[in-house]
């Protein structure tokens, strides 16, 4: 094969977000981003990934930090790169849909603070969903990653993806991502799924992929044969594993190549010194458990992301049923089918792991149904991509009649002044608001400690499994690489 482009390979460093998400359940403080940031702002970035995700919830519940200050104080201190981040379309950073006017909000206070590009994906490939932060995004404007949210199924082929990538650019995206979250693309199919793309829309293609499965490397080099303008890599001391490829790797390969990066590896070599040190600081803090760096082939069987798996073994061990764990993974794929197959990434993944393992500890299929679990089946996360089973429909309870076949954000009333209402004595802001909004239970403890007299912050805590299988959302924050 040839190189089928001879433009500069782009690159987007997930060091301050995904990858720290990925290995050490966004532990990452902003303290230990900040030293390093003069030297990556030099080094000559498409862009850092540093915010979305799971830190928003995380820099609350767990580090004491506010997420918008981390966002200001970021912006700061990389004023020559674009600053990315993850942003799941209706749901934003939280655990349900939201009123397209808190979507409207959020995509502007993002912006406004420092936000240049936002990747926006759907858990279901559901461009319902997208509709509101990508109008949003291009009215503040930012720049709008539509992102196609990779999967393998009898109905997920490489005609379903170009199809919705046409979709995604008629909708204004600036970019197409395609978000490869369990490291399912294997390097052949990427190379033909990227050379479809190039030659079927016109905007720009970023490959974000991990190393779970041990081929993301190659994965990105058949990406760059075919012409991808743009992949996710991370720094070496918090790469591979269930994080994403190293950079330094990926830029030494394509040195002297067509599609040779420009980038210094002396400079990232700097950079590396100081995330070494930050990365013994979260193994010795519990947060980062060297398993997440092996290879696990898992993935490829069960499509379950990488970051799943030790939370499904959490589960079982709290319930005493650690032999299960194989069963469970069985019997995910099983629970996807009966739920129209859909992609593995939040909240589906946590939602339809969690019901695998009720299933298996119970001794009996769909004996009971989490309230999310119930939810999906019933709509109102959007239109799940293949046919649902109408046996399982009915085991939970939902009748044809009761499923939604709207955009579900349609049957939500503007929401906005009514938290700010709600939460007049306790926001001092517009971004107060938001977080509370999106975090109920979490930002009143945090606005409560940032406002009030000071204790010394806590170290993080070592991420733990919920102990009630019905808590989904508390597993989003647990989750990580998602």
């Amino acid at each position: 094969m040839e190189f089928l482009s001879n433009k500069p390979l782009y690159i987007t460093d997930t060091i301050l977000r995904d990858a720290h998400q990925s290995q050490a359940a966004t532990r990452m403080r902003v303290e230990d981003m900040l030293p390093a940031c003069e030297i990556l702002d030099s080094i000559g970035y498409w862009s850092l990934e540093c915010w979305g995700g799971a830190t928003f919830d995380t820099c609350m519940r767990f580090l004491n930090e506010d997420p918008w200050e981390r966002l200001r104080k970021l912006r700061k201190a990389l004023p020559n790169t674009k600053l990315q981040m993850l942003f799941r379309g209706q749901n934003i950073l939280g655990y349900k849909h939201y009123a397209d006017d808190v979507v409207d909000a959020f995509c502007g206070k993002s912006i406004e603070n420092g936000i240049d590009i936002i990747r926006i994906f759907d858990a279901l490939n559901d461009v319902r969903n997208l509709e509101q932060a990508i109008r949003s995004t291009k009215k503040y404007g930012g720049m709008v990653e539509g992102t196609l949210s990779y999967t393998i199924s009898p109905i997920h082929n490489e005609e379903y993806f170009v199809k919705l990538a046409v979709e995604l650019e008629q909708m204004g995206a600036d970019v197409i991502c395609i978000k490869d979250m369990a490291n399912l693309l294997l390097p052949a199919a990427a190379y033909s799924l990227v050379k479809r793309l190039k030659e079927t829309v016109s905007v720009p293609i970023h490959l974000h992929t991990h190393n779970t499965t041990g081929t993301g490397d190659m994965v990105y080099l058949m990406a760059a044969m075919a012409g991808v303008d743009i992949v996710d890599t991370a720094l070496s001391p918090l790469a591979n594993g269930t994080s994403q490829p190293a950079t330094e790797s990926l830029v030494a390969t394509l040195k002297d190549t067509p599609r040779d990066t420009g980038l210094d590896l002396t400079k990232m070599s700097e950079a590396a010194v100081h995330f070494r040190k930050v990365a013994q600081k979260l193994k010795d803090q519990g947060n980062l458990d060297p398993k997440v760096l092996n290879v696990d082939t898992n993935t490829l069987l069960y499509q379950v992301p990488g970051g799943m798996l030790s939370n499904l073994i959490s589960q079982l061990k709290q319930a005493g049923k650690e032999d299960k764990y194989y069963e469970v993974l069985e019997e995910i794929p099983r629970v996807r089918a009966d739920y129209g197959y859909p992609p593995l990434v939040t909240p589906s993944s946590q939602i339809v792991g969690t019901q695998a393992v009720m299933n298996v500890i119970m001794g009996q299929r769909y004996k009971t149904f989490t309230k999310e679990s119930k939810a999906i089946l019933r709509g109102e996360y959007g239109q799940l991509p293949g046919k649902v089973s109408e046996e399982v429909r009915a085991m939970a309870g939902i009748r044809p009649e009761e499923v939604i076949s709207c955009r579900p954000a349609d049957l939500l009333e503007p929401e906005v002044e009514k938290y700010r209402e709600e939460f007049r004595d306790i926001a001092k802001s517009d971004e107060d608001v938001l977080s509370l909004a999106l975090f109920p239970q979490v930002a009143p403890k945090f606005l409560a400690w940032r406002d009030g007299p000071k204790e010394p912050a806590k170290a993080p805590e070592a991420p733990k499994a919920a102990s009630d299988p019905n808590a989904v959302r508390e597993l989003y924050v647990e989750y990580p690489g998602l």
